[in-house]
Formats: structure tokens, sequence, C-alpha cells
């Protein structure tokens, strides 16, 4: 006697060996011995053989119809396999037959769903045509998966690909069937999706895949600021006095923020009144209106190579930037001082100012440098005011201790792009220009948050001690600047801190209640949020920094530059931000001019090889 069971969801046969009720002992075709459960056990048989059996079964399950067998049911009622079969049939069915509709039940579980051994029930009809749909959009996802496999394999892009192109590159579904071929293709191919995608001529910048990836993490909806009324959100005081000073800006020839500028006033036995005049936003965006919440939410303004996000919309940039022959409101700082340069007094007002010029840097620097201050030579606009604001700056950065600053030595690069095309400039840091505007920063801002902190008046300081910078509301001594406390207030239409303090600052001049408490939940979390947007823009410019520093490479056909060893093997190109490893590099000592070989530039990974050729003699 031979048995016909079910074991594991899978149909078996055997020799019954030994029968003891409740099991049974069987022999496999192959000559296996198993012990199976009696409830196990479908039908039993004498003939054919256990080969045979199964074989003729299998052949007669393929012959059936599993929709004709479905239409034979009645979908709400369970039924034995064993009467379907003699339905099906037109007689009882011969143990090949019953296994078979069994074998063709069990491999149709979309027709019918089990119910117990050799028990099945109809699917509604409902349920199945959405079975069978869903069966279909798999096939069809199959196929059209195994096309695009075979299209990306001969990097040929789909046409279906392009509209996705951003997402599968930088926030990929992977539950689409464009990305299971793609990732398929990758494996395939031993490449990463941006490599695959730029073979297949997908990414036809590279600029734009490193800024879109930027972008579509953290501007998902986009840079623009939408339909936002500005003229209906700004409320300007319209009481401000007029403040008797010719006032000028000192900026870079790309600065359409224009937070701050300067003012210089002669007074009697041959002192002076410097005034430092700070744009003033917060006196028409109350707190949490809409462009308040605008400003939050972007925290900072990002600066790229050729590109700029900005944290305000234009219409509110312009309104309050100190342009050329514009009267602004402004939140001033007047320093008196004497002949020998020390602050005598200091005084702070909300005010208007007439802003006589825009002085750019370009312009600027071919009049006021190292060379026509020792010379004496002051006849340039406003020269005679700058020479002043030299002196003052000198002195301040004498009182901090920090006349032989390294950072004097360091090179600041300017990027410009034109029509795809990149300029790379270099400015020594530290020259008269740069020395006049960061002291004179560095001073109000040192100065206003001691006037908040003395006031009583919450503010975020930024603090620096054993090389770490921290911000918090306490005021805490900066050790890179050398003073007491350091408060960002001198950018406010640039920085949401400097907004912030700002706006802390003008209601203790005002004697108001400040916006701010310590505790407040929305301060806490604009300096939570600042630090880590301040990071993730960090991050992004010095990434696109480097970018357009190979592509200057590609651009001016460089393969060999002169380089710096800074440590190790470590060096940094002579003219570019731009550092590499060398791993050829003989051990030489820091500052060892060499020259090295430029290979192998990628701008998908922002990645080159540098090979050291030979040391440069001075």
């Amino acid at each position: 006697m031979n048995v016909f069971y079910e074991e594991e969801g899978t149909f078996k046969v055997g020799a019954i060996l030994a029968d003891n009720t409740t099991s049974l002992q069987v022999e496999a075709p192959h000559g296996k011995r198993a012990k199976i459960k009696a409830a196990s056990v479908l039908l039993r048989f004498d003939a054919p053989s256990l080969s045979e059996f199964i074989d003729r079964a299998q052949k007669t399950a393929d012959d059936l119809d599993a929709n004709f067998l479905w239409e034979c049911c009645e979908s709400e009622t369970e039924f034995a396999s064993h009467e379907l079969a003699a339905d099906y049939f037109g007689h009882a069915a011969s143990p090949e037959e019953a296994a078979a509709v069994l074998m063709r039940l069990h491999s149709a579980p979309m027709y019918f769903y089990k119910k117990g051994r050799g028990r099945y029930k109809a699917a509604p009809s409902k349920a199945l045509e959405a079975a069978l749909a869903s069966q279909e959009r798999k096939r069809h996802q199959a196929e059209q998966q195994a096309r695009y496999v075979q299209l990306l394999n001969t990097f040929t892009l789909p046409d279906e690909f392009k509209p996705s192109l951003v997402n599968l590159l930088h926030r990929p579904d992977k539950s689409t069937v464009e990305w299971k071929a793609l990732d398929a293709a990758c494996t395939a191919t031993k490449l990463s999706v941006p490599r695959l995608l730029e073979k297949c001529g997908a990414i036809p910048s590279t600029y734009d895949y490193h800024v879109d990836r930027f972008l579509l993490e953290h501007f998902p909806e986009g840079t623009g600021f939408g339909a936002l009324d500005v003229a209906g959100e700004l409320q300007d005081p319209t009481d401000l006095p007029i403040a008797n000073v010719v006032a000028f800006s000192i900026d870079d020839a790309s600065t359409t923020e224009i937070d701050d500028a300067f003012s210089v006033t002669p007074l009697t036995l041959g002192s002076f009144r410097i005034g430092i005049h700070i744009a003033a936003p917060t006196l028409g965006i109350t707190p949490d209106s809409l462009l308040d919440r605008v400003a939050a939410q972007r925290l900072s303004t990002i600066y790229l190579p050729g590109k700029k996000i900005t944290m305000l919309p234009e219409a509110v940039i312009h309104r309050y930037t100190l342009g050329e022959e514009r009267l602004c409101p402004v939140l001033s700082m007047y320093l008196d001082v004497a002949d020998d340069f020390t602050v005598i007094a200091t005084n702070s007002r909300l005010e208007q100012v007439q802003i006589a010029a825009n002085l750019r840097h370009d312009a600027l620097e071919e009049h006021f440098n190292e060379h026509t201050l020792a010379a004496g030579n002051f006849d340039y606009p406003f020269g005679k005011e700058l020479v002043v604001l030299w002196n003052f700056a000198c002195k301040m950065e004498a009182f901090r201790g920090k006349t032989n600053d390294s950072n004097n030595e360091k090179i600041d690069y300017g990027f410009n792009v034109e029509n795809d095309r990149v300029t790379i400039s270099e400015r020594r840091r530290g020259s008269p220009i740069d020395k006049v505007v960061s002291e004179l920063m560095i001073y109000v801002n040192t100065t206003w948050g001691k006037q908040l902190a003395d006031g009583g008046v919450t503010g975020i300081y930024r603090s620096q001690g054993g090389g770490k910078v921290r911000i918090s509301t306490s005021p805490a001594p900066h050790q890179g600047l050398g003073v007491s406390q350091y408060a960002w207030i001198s950018s406010p239409m640039r920085r949401y801190v400097d907004f912030i303090n700002q706006r802390q600052l003008v209601a203790l001049l005002r004697r108001e209640a400040p916006p701010y408490t310590r505790e407040s939940e929305s301060l806490q979390a604009s300096i939570r949020d600042f630090e880590a947007a301040y990071e993730v823009y960090g991050d992004i410019q010095r990434s696109m920094e480097r970018y357009w520093c190979l592509r200057w490479l590609l651009q001016e056909n460089i393969n060999v530059i002169g380089a710096q060893v800074l440590k190790e093997n470590l060096v940094k190109l002579d003219h570019l931000p731009l550092v590499s490893r060398v791993s050829s590099l003989p051990e030489m000592p820091p500052e060892t001019n060499i020259e090295v070989e430029i290979s192998q530039i990628d701008l998908l990974e922002l990645t080159f090889n540098a090979k050291f050729l030979h040391k440069l003699e001075v």
C-alpha cells in the first residue's frame, strides 16, 4: 500500500512500511525512510508505482484549468477536493485524478483558499479579480524591470527614468521598479548609482548633481518664498530721527545684504566720533509674524560659489540693505575717540542714516592698502575717514592682544562663476580693509553683548575655550578673539542669531520688555536649529568650493601644480583652497614647497589624485 501525503506544503508519496494508526513509517521512491502523521495522508493507493503516480498526477494537474475549476465551485461553500474531482471528471476520481485536483487547487491560492486537509473554498469574485490584477501588474513590472536592467547594463537611460532622476539619485523610493532595476544594474556593472547614471548620460551637470542633493534634503519645497506679501508684513516705524553723519559701507562686489556702514565725524581737540551703523530689519518684522517664521526656518543666508540662498526675501533685503544714496533705518553705536584712539564714551541709538556710498573691495583696495598708508596717500573717496578707522582698528587689535595674529598670514579665496567658468582670486587676510571691518565688527558685537548682559536681557553668545566654540545664552570669554564676551549682532539680514540679538537690544534701548527670556522655548529652539543648520550650510559651501577648485584645474588644463606640505603627507595646492593626501610624498617638514602631478579628477566624488614629483627650491 502506498500513500499520497502533504508535508510542509509539499505533496509526497511513499510506500507504507508500518501503520501505527496515528503515524506511519514510509519509504520514499529514492529509498529514504520517514515517520509521518496519519493525519497528513490525503489518499492511499496500490498502483501505479510511486514515481509513476507523481508523474501522472502532475501531468493531469498541469492540464486542469484553474479558472474552470473555480467556476465549478460555489464561492460561499467549503468543499472536499475529492468531491470537486468527481464533479470534474464525471465519475469517482481515481487516485491519480484526485491527487491531480489536489495539486491544482494547492497551486492556485488566488482561486482557492485552503480550509483544512483536502478542503478548500473558492475565492470571492472580487477578491479573485483583485488578485489576478495584482498578478498581472507584477508580471508587467517584472517585464519592465528586466527591460530597464537590459538598457542600463548597456548604459542607456530608459525614458521612464527621466521624470524621477533627481529622486533616484538623492532620495530613492526603493519599492519602485525603477530603483530595483537600477540597483540590479549597479550590482551587475559594479558601479555606484551616480556613476552608472552618469554613464547613461543622466547627469549632464555635475554642479546640479551636488546642488540638487543639498536642495532636495534641506529645501524640498524650493528656495523661493512663495506668494509672501512682504509689504503687508513689514511695519516700519516712522518716528526715527535722521543722523547728521556721512556714512559709507565696505563690502565685496557681490554683496547685496549690506548690513553695516561707518561714519567718522571730527570733534574738538583732535578727537573723533566713529559711527557703526547696522541695518535694522527687526524694526519692521514683528515676532512670530510670517516673515519672522520664514527667517527662523532659514536661519542663515547660504553662500555657494555662483549662487546665494538668502535668509530673507529679496524685497525685505532691498528695504533694509544699506544701499548707496538711501536713507536707511539703523541701529547705531557711536564711539567718542580721543586723539590717541582711546574710546572715551559710547552711545547706541535707533535712527535713520543717509548712506553716501557703497565702497567695494576690488575698487577700494587699489587706494587703501599698506603701501598707500605708509606713503600717507589719502587722496581718494573717504580716504581721511578710512585712515581714522585704520588707526582705531590697530589700537583695538593691540588692545585685544592680537597684533601678531597668525590669521593675518592666511589667504581668503574668492570664487566668481560666470557662464560656467570659474575665476578664483586670493586676498591676504588682515589687509587694511579686512582689519577695519573686522575690528569694528568685533568691537560692536563685544560691546552690545556686554550691554545686553549688563541690562539683564538675554542674548545669544559665542564663546571659545580650549579651541572649542560654543553658543549659549551665557556670556563667556572668547579666547580666539581675546574678548570677555561676544554676541553676533552685526549681520541681522544674514543670520537669525544676529536678528534675535538685535531684537533684544532694540527692546533694551526702548525700555520695553524683551521678546525672549532665557527660558523661551522659541529661543532655545532657534539656538539648536541654528547650530545644526550652520554646520550643514558650512559643509555644502566647502563642498562646492572644492568642486569649483577641481573644475578650475580641468578648465585651465592644470596637470602639474605647486603645493606646500602642511603635515605628514597632507599638502595644500598653490592658489587654491584645496588640500590632498599625497601617498607618494617622502618625509618632509611642514611648509616645504613641492610640485605635484594632478590626475583622475572626479567631479561626482569630488576626488583627485596627487602624485609627488619633486621638491622646489625657494
